[in-house]
């Protein structure tokens, strides 16, 4: 099938996706700090460069979209109708690199929350997912 966009189009709609500072991404801080926490944004020394980082609880905290990282819910279930196996193969890599990176940070002794951007639509459920990780309790 051939794509709906020119070339032009397609790319200006794949440059306006963000890595950082994502609503989902911005959400969990915010309910971070509604919880009294400080952190830190996108430490370039750590593997994987984690989106949150609380470096008194030894928790780095990623908030992944759920197409990109192939979660297992509707959003992250999508198979694009054009270049399926480009996608499927980008896609897999960025769960091999989730994972190598994660192991990373373990091996390091930091404890990893993964928060999938279908938990955190509500700023109500990435105060759930928070709560329930149990930051700064015991590892």
């Amino acid at each position: 099938m051939t794509d709906v966009h020119t070339r032009e189009q397609r790319s200006r709609n794949m440059a306006a996706i963000r890595s950082v500072n994502t609503r989902p991404e911005v959400r969990v801080r915010s309910a971070l700090h509604a919880l009294g926490f400080r952190f830190r944004l996108h430490r370039k020394d750590l593997p994987g460069r984690p989106d949150i980082v609380l470096p008194k609880h030894r928790t780095v905290i990623f908030v992944h979209g759920c197409f990109w990282h192939c979660h297992r819910c509707k959003y992250g279930s999508v198979v694009p109708a054009t270049r399926a196996a480009f996608w499927a193969a980008k896609r897999a890599g960025n769960v091999a690199r989730d994972r190598r990176n994660a192991a990373a940070l373990r091996r390091l002794g930091w404890r990893v929350l993964v928060l999938w951007e279908c938990e955190v639509r509500t700023q109500e459920g990435a105060l759930a997912r928070l709560r329930k990780f149990q930051i700064g309790g015991p590892s």
